[in-house]
């Protein structure tokens, strides 16, 4: 599988870069150690004086410029990293899927930066990031019809499949998955890409019984 940046949206996005982790996984249920992480982190951020000062992280900060660059707006459309910190600002605290799911939310809360996470078996061929063309959509995981013009998207041969705001459907991560790209994307922060990459490689590992791992930065 090959992984790549579409030039339309790198001319528009000059700094934008991914970080992919593929890996065999178990997605059972979070174990209680993965569980205590996520609390812990969520109640860091909500111990803090301002905890609405980690909305104006650079990540997150870089997002809403990559948004508004391609045409969206980063108000109305957000990146699922800020929409995770808002979660968590409003004490709703993280949600609990399982196992894998769970380690990728982990990771985004804690680098500010969307993640995508991806069933292979559900992939077809190789994937791009680019912008939403007019008229593509898809049902986002618990979500209604996501419009997708203008979105940074990742697109295979039968289509747009996920995006910084919300993924699909088609190739949601569930019990039956084994097999998973994940792909962390970094609007104006190239070089911390190998910290995270290899963040979530150690919490698939230890919590999802994760191997089999390739990772790569595109």
């Amino acid at each position: 599988m090959l992984v790549t940046i579409d030039d339309g949206l790198r001319q528009k996005c000059p700094r934008v870069a991914l970080g992919c982790v593929l890996a065999t996984v178990t997605a059972q249920t979070a174990p209680p150690e993965l569980t205590a992480e996520l609390a812990a982190v969520a109640q860091k951020i909500a111990s803090l004086r301002e905890p609405t000062a980690v909305l104006e992280s650079p990540a997150i900060l870089a997002t809403r410029r990559g948004y508004k660059a391609l045409g969206k707006d980063p108000a109305r459309y957000r990146g699922s990293a800020e929409a995770l910190l808002r979660r968590v600002i409003s004490g709703k605290g993280l949600p609990q899927i399982n196992a894998v799911v769970d380690a990728i939310n982990l990771v985004s809360i804690e680098c500010r930066m969307p993640i995508g996470l991806y069933d292979l078996a559900h992939v077809d061929g190789d994937v791009v990031f680019r912008a939403g063309r007019s008229g593509e959509s898809y049902k986002g995981i618990g979500k209604y019809d996501l419009n997708l013009e203008g979105l940074p998207l990742f697109a295979d041969a039968l289509g747009p499949h996920g995006s910084a705001t919300s993924d699909s459907e088609r190739t949601m991560v569930t019990a039956d998955t084994s097999r998973v790209l994940a792909i962390i994307v970094a609007f104006d922060d190239a070089g911390g890409l190998g910290r995270w990459t290899q963040r979530l490689v150690g919490l698939l590992e230890r919590y999802a019984e994760g191997r089999e791992f390739v990772t790569t930065n595109v």
